[in-house]
């Protein structure tokens, strides 16, 4: 099975979980909508080392009444971003952060 190195989600640089995950453009959007979305006051990942770190810096700044919506983001978000790539990757779908964000929200 080929695989393309690099990121099939924003084709802007080697495709590592951290990348996909934290850095990756397309991925940081459909974060932010998220976030938005549920009004959470929290930043999107950036320059945290992995996912927990991000998590835990987001919890002592998101208000007490939020952090289950914020476990819940932490939760929600990786899954549909990993499923939107292997589709991208084994059904030749197009990314589209449309329907990303869409799953996410169901």
């Amino acid at each position: 099975l080929q695989h393309h190195p690099r990121c099939l989600l924003c084709d802007q640089a080697p495709e590592t979980i951290r990348h996909l995950m934290l850095d990756c453009p397309f991925s940081r959007q459909a974060w932010h909508e998220t976030l938005a979305w549920l009004r959470i006051p929290a930043p999107i990942p950036n320059q945290e080392p992995t996912l927990m770190d991000w998590w835990r810096h987001a919890k002592d700044d998101t208000p007490q009444a939020q952090r289950m919506a914020l476990q819940s983001v932490a939760l929600l978000v990786p899954w549909p971003v990993w499923k939107h790539r292997n589709s991208c990757i084994f059904d030749n779908a197009t990314p589209s952060l449309d329907t990303l964000v869409d799953r996410i929200k169901e």
